[in-house]
């Protein structure tokens, strides 16, 4: 399978983890935040104890250390977390890295630590956190993708189920969702209709 699946659910919780692994999602991130080191150790661990064994590529958001001990393959890092990490030790520890990107500037910076992935967000406007950044709109995905070649491209924010087709024909390679599997009413069916778009495409 690639990396990141072309379905890329990012939750906040062991329970969600669980979920979807049981579901057969193939990418799943890991995003808990405002935790210490041995909190971070902790859900890590714990979520790594879940996945092993299956399907599902756990990615560990921002917490670096945590991953290298815990012995995670796979790390997302937003910018400001980017300018703190020792990307050094990410790579000897054999971590896959994907990178948020929100500008030119913020790409340029991402490109210069040689990522397996690029995220670029928000494509729509999204209520789940305080943004800076404007609406980046369907577009610039195709823009975004042009100028990173063959680094797989991550899609996210706002997006819903029905804007997958034009998302991925506008050249992401994934698309990372939040509230449309955390706050759907039938988060299980949902998240099967993102897994029969992706068996679809494969």
């Amino acid at each position: 399978m690639p990396y990141p699946d072309r379905f890329y659910p990012v939750v906040d919780s062991l329970a969600w983890v669980e979920r979807l692994t049981r579901l057969g999602v193939g990418t799943i991130q890991l995003r808990a935040k405002d935790l210490d080191d041995s909190q971070a150790l902790q859900i890590v661990s714990d979520a790594l104890a879940i996945t092993n064994g299956t399907q599902a590529k756990l990615v560990v958001n921002d917490y670096w250390r945590a991953a290298i001990v815990a012995g995670a393959k796979y790390l997302h890092l937003g910018q400001e977390d980017l300018a703190d990490a020792d990307l050094g030790a990410i790579r000897e520890a054999g971590l896959s890295l994907g990178v948020s990107t929100h500008d030119d500037a913020e790409l340029d910076t991402a490109l210069a630590a040689e990522p397996d992935y690029v995220a670029l967000g928000p494509v729509f406007f999204t209520t789940l956190k305080s943004m800076r950044f404007e609406p980046q709109g369907i577009p610039k995905i195709t823009e975004w993708k042009k100028r990173i070649g063959p680094i797989p491209l991550v899609a996210i924010g706002g997006i819903k189920f029905e804007h997958a087709a034009e998302i991925f024909a506008a050249g992401a390679d994934s698309i990372a969702v939040v509230s449309d599997v955390t706050q759907n009413a039938d988060p299980d069916a949902r998240v099967r209709q993102w897994l029969g778009l992706s068996a679809e495409a494969a």
